[in-house]
């Protein structure tokens, strides 16, 4: 008897159904990470990690972006949106029943403080701490601050206007919070991750490896085009939010 059950699994199945390009996965998951980091993570060889990083490349569930700090690093990033799609898409080829259909996630019953790093806390750090604060509300406290701070760009105001966001802030220096105490502190450009000072409470450190729009000759549409990725990343974060963290000493301060 022939049936569709003797089809090949669905691409993503056989990605992820290899080891070691699973664990790949989950730490990417975390945040953004050079090769170095993911070979130490792991525990492989560097050859091999690249070899299976060309491969999750491939399927365009990764992307890579040369490091704004040092041109000879490289930043792998997983996208999430391609996965939940790919996840989604497997499911239902099994059944259809298996098509996803939400997932409630448990709130913490403690606020979060949460701390958004860049370079000149003008453009990605403000952007990101009036976007979380945006879409959690009360659930979160979120603070930004810059290894250099300047005056917030315009047009990181002009785009979260469109957005229905306004934008009011005071930019401040990374060491003005080296005393408080985080759940996560989210470092956004490549240069303030090799700055960022150590805080107490062992937050949990994540990197998001994001150009600076600035810095782009049309600064607008990349401010655009920040904001989207922002916003993607973001919701993809707070699903984790009171799953992960754990209440110990930072809410003791």
């Amino acid at each position: 008897m022939g049936t569709s059950e003797t089809a090949d699994p669905p691409p993503f199945v056989r990605l992820a159904s290899d080891p070691l390009r699973w664990r790949l996965l989950r730490e990417l998951s975390h945040g953004d990470r050079r090769v170095r980091e993911l070979v130490g993570l792991v525990g492989q060889p560097q050859n091999l990690v690249s070899y299976h990083l060309r491969k999750l490349r491939a399927a365009e569930l990764v992307t890579a972006r040369r490091s704004s700090f040092d041109g000879r690093d490289t930043y792998y990033h997983l996208d999430l949106e391609r996965c939940a799609d790919a996840l989604a898409a497997a499911g239902s080829s099994l059944h259809p029943a298996l098509a996803p259909i939400g997932v409630e996630v448990k709130q913490a019953e403690s606020r979060l403080k949460v701390l958004f790093v860049c370079t000149g806390n003008s453009g990605r750090s403000p952007m990101a701490e009036a976007l979380l604060r945006h879409r959690a509300g009360s659930r979160v406290e979120v603070s930004s601050a810059g290894s250099h701070p300047k005056p917030v760009h315009p047009d990181a105001v002009r785009v979260l206007a469109e957005r229905g966001i306004a934008l009011t802030h005071e930019p401040s220096h990374v060491d003005d919070h080296r005393r408080r105490r985080f759940h996560w502190v989210i470092s956004l450009c490549d240069r303030v991750r090799e700055v960022c000072p150590e805080f107490p409470g062992h937050p949990r450190v994540v990197h998001w490896s994001l150009p600076d729009p600035a810095k782009e000759p049309e600064s607008y549409p990349a401010f655009r085009r920040l904001a989207d990725e922002l916003d993607r990343r973001i919701g993809f974060l707070t699903a984790r939010f009171g799953v992960e963290y754990r209440d110990d000493e930072v809410n003791r301060t």
